[in-house]
């Protein structure tokens, strides 16, 4: 996108804290394969609920070792903060620190903040800024790879929202 635009000198800050949600013991699955284990039921409470995790991915879970022992996780998160699995909500308890220590001070300063993400951490950032309830986050569609632009007041509330 920054050489798109002629502006490669724009800093690029990367955290694990927006990440995609992890599915736990669900990784490496299509949907297919999650139902015909776990059933159609349990999929969609799963995929659809706002604070219901899926199953843990457990230290034999063939992904383990590749995502628990990746480099770019070498300094955060600690042991005690990696997620073996996460619900929406608490895909949104990860995000929303991030957005208040490092986004929220540079918009107070008057930058312009570009975030490209995964579609449930920036769900989380959509539902605290438009407020949005937990029993209608889950249905909120973000298209990947379109763009959406909230202009905030001075309070960091949307002048217009999504």
């Amino acid at each position: 996108i920054l050489e798109e635009i002629n502006q490669t000198d724009i800093p690029i800050y990367k955290t694990w804290r927006l990440n995609e949600r992890h599915y736990g013991g669900l990784t490496g699955l299509n949907k297919a394969e999650t139902a015909a284990k776990y059933g159609d039921e349990k999929v969609k409470i799963w995929r659809r609920s706002f604070d219901v995790p899926p199953p843990p991915m457990e230290k034999d879970h063939p992904y383990y070792d590749v995502i628990v022992k990746d480099k770019r996780y070498a300094k955060e998160p600690s042991p005690q903060e990696f997620p073996m699995f996460e619900s929406l909500k608490l895909t949104i308890e990860r995000t929303l620190p991030y957005w208040n220590s490092v986004i929220i001070p540079q918009l107070k300063e008057g930058k312009r903040i570009l975030i490209a993400a995964h579609g449930n951490s920036l769900r989380g950032i959509v539902k605290h800024l438009d407020d949005i309830p937990d029993d209608n986050i889950v249905n909120l569609n973000l298209p990947t790879g379109i763009p959406f632009v909230y202009e905030l007041d001075e309070n960091l509330k949307p002048v217009v929202s999504m």
